[in-house]
């Protein structure tokens, strides 16, 4: 009688949980708007915490991405940040360097950490157990890395990770010209979502068109699956190789992102301050969104 209630009732096998989980990682950060770096900062050097969350707060943000970099102090002020963010409502996301954005290429390390990947990994999914806001991790340039962050080494650091919180995601940068068939075969199942940096690869790369913005959308959809939120990240901050972008031009890609993607993200965080313009179009339309 037990054989046949079990047989009835079904049971869920390591596959299904797995599956279950990561269905749950895709769905926490599905629908995503807010800004990503550019934190503002105390004369000391430290994030101004209390700043940013109003900031965030005034212009309706629901997601902050904190990149982890040029402050060596960012990792603790991180931790201070989190319960702000909270008691407001907005989710944060973590973003580290990869090995080729570190010394010697750059003067930074993701800091305490630096490039063992695999503790934090850890150290983010224990913080995201203590402050349930921090729905989401990232890599930057993580498609310019593939040789040292393999997808073997991706697994293992992951794996413990997600044993700790399976709601975690991981979310890396990927860019449009990376994105060829073998590395979203090798990749897909590892990751939770894309961050995609618009910079029209598909053509001319530059800060000023958007053409090609719903076709590279959907390329990165048809290569790594229709289910994998695309989180198109925007441009308000000029790219060190591009020209930089207008306010309409940041309008622009944010109202097509939001039409075609899973998600919006501005990089980087505007002041009002100094960047006016581009400010009030961030404001205006995470403002719509927030209805």
């Amino acid at each position: 009688m037990l054989l046949a209630v079990v047989a009835l009732t079904g049971c869920r096998t390591p596959a299904d949980t797995q599956a279950a989980a990561a269905a749950g990682r895709k769905e926490v950060v599905r629908g995503t708007f807010g800004t990503y770096a550019g934190a503002p900062r105390l004369a000391n050097g430290r994030v101004d915490v209390h700043r940013l969350a109003n900031e965030l707060h005034a212009i309706k943000a629901q997601t902050y991405n904190w990149l982890i970099w040029t402050g060596k102090s960012d990792w603790e002020d991180l931790k201070e940040f989190l319960p702000l963010a909270s008691r407001l409502e907005i989710r944060v996301w973590i973003t580290l360097v990869p090995p080729s954005e570190s010394p010697p290429t750059s003067k930074f390390y993701s800091e305490p950490f630096r490039l063992d990947y695999e503790q934090w990994a850890v150290e983010i999914a224990r913080l995201s157990r203590k402050h349930p806001n921090l729905v989401a991790w990232s890599l930057d340039d993580f498609s310019h890395n593939g040789k040292v962050l393999t997808p073997e080494r991706m697994a293992g650091i992951l794996e413990p990770a997600r044993r700790i919180n399976p709601r975690l995601a991981f979310v890396p940068c990927i860019y449009y010209r990376h994105a060829k068939l073998p590395f979203a075969q090798a990749y897909r199942d590892l990751i939770d979502g894309v961050l995609f940096p618009y910079r029209h690869e598909a053509g001319e790369m530059n800060l000023t068109d958007y053409d090609t913005l719903e076709a590279e959308v959907a390329a990165m959809r048809k290569l790594f699956g229709p289910s994998m939120p695309i989180f198109v990240d925007v441009y308000a901050t000029r790219h060190s190789r591009l020209n930089d972008s207008s306010p309409e031009y940041v309008r622009q890609v944010m109202l097509l992102g939001r039409q075609v993607a899973d998600g919006v993200l501005i990089y980087c965080h505007q002041s009002e301050t100094a960047s006016p313009a581009k400010h009030a179009v961030i404001k205006d339309l995470f403002h719509q969104w927030a209805r």
